[in-house]
């Protein structure tokens, strides 16, 4: 199973870790270490990826960034 940062990121938001790194405001790097587990991004971050989803649309829950497998189906397929 993904990590839930790698799984926004992918079938959420359909962004590379060099967008998710410049809508975050960190490096390509921190977004790797997030998606590793060796890192968590922090309260700002997880602002900067909500605002993401919402400026796009989407229909945010907070409770992706901790259990990726309750993303519906229908929003994995619209990315």
């Amino acid at each position: 199973m993904s990590h839930p940062i790698k799984t926004i990121r992918t079938a959420v938001l359909g962004a590379s870790q060099m967008e998710l790194a410049a809508l975050t405001s960190t490096s390509q790097a921190t977004v790797s270490r997030w998606e590793s587990g060796e890192l968590f991004p922090d309260l700002r971050h997880m602002a900067a990826i909500r605002s993401a989803a919402r400026t796009r649309g989407i229909k945010w829950r907070d409770e992706w960034f901790f259990d990726p497998a309750t993303i519906p189906a229908k929003q994995r397929a619209a990315r």
